[in-house]
């Protein structure tokens, strides 16, 4: 039963959160917008999600743990970008890919995730390596890069009108 006073509850819905508010964020940013709450409350939750999965127990560095550290990097940029460098110069285009990488990285983990918990998933790839899984993955990077490419288009100086 799902129990969100425990770490896994507490975990799960904060990812959620970051997923929901990513989406948001990166639709918006696609349009030429930056949604100024709805971009922290993603930032906020990505780091929180990112951070909360290395408070899990484990006896030796895991694939989760490698893509956990590269999402915390990217975050580390992306708030870098906003609210140390203020998006001047190449760091509006940090912002905008960094905004995307960390959404891919989230929704990365909730493939696997789905296909190591939801039995159907489970039944089509039970190890991960195959084939339903691989596409699941190159479909979402495929969407990722595209919606990353628009993003930048879309950065260019005066481009983004902050919003709530």
């Amino acid at each position: 039963m799902f129990n969100p006073t425990t770490l896994v509850g507490f975990h799960t819905i904060i990812s959620f959160v970051a997923i929901f508010a990513g989406i948001v964020v990166v639709a918006r940013v696609l349009s030429g917008a930056l949604p100024a709450l709805w971009t922290e409350l993603f930032l906020v939750t990505a780091v929180i999600t990112s951070a909360t999965g290395f408070l899990f127990p484990f006896t030796q560095i895991l694939p989760s743990h490698i893509v956990g550290a590269i999402a915390l990097a990217v975050l580390a940029a992306t708030l870098a970008a906003q609210y140390v460098f203020h998006f001047a110069g190449p760091w509006r285009a940090v912002h905008a890919a960094g905004l995307v990488a960390s959404l891919y990285f989230l929704l990365f983990v909730l493939i696997a995730q789905a296909f190591m918990k939801i039995g159907v998933l489970n039944r089509l790839a039970p190890t991960q390596s195959e084939a339903p899984f691989a596409i699941a993955q190159v479909v979402l990077l495929a969407a990722m890069v595209w919606a990353g490419w628009r993003a930048l288009r879309a950065f260019h100086p005066g481009g983004w009108v902050a919003r709530p």
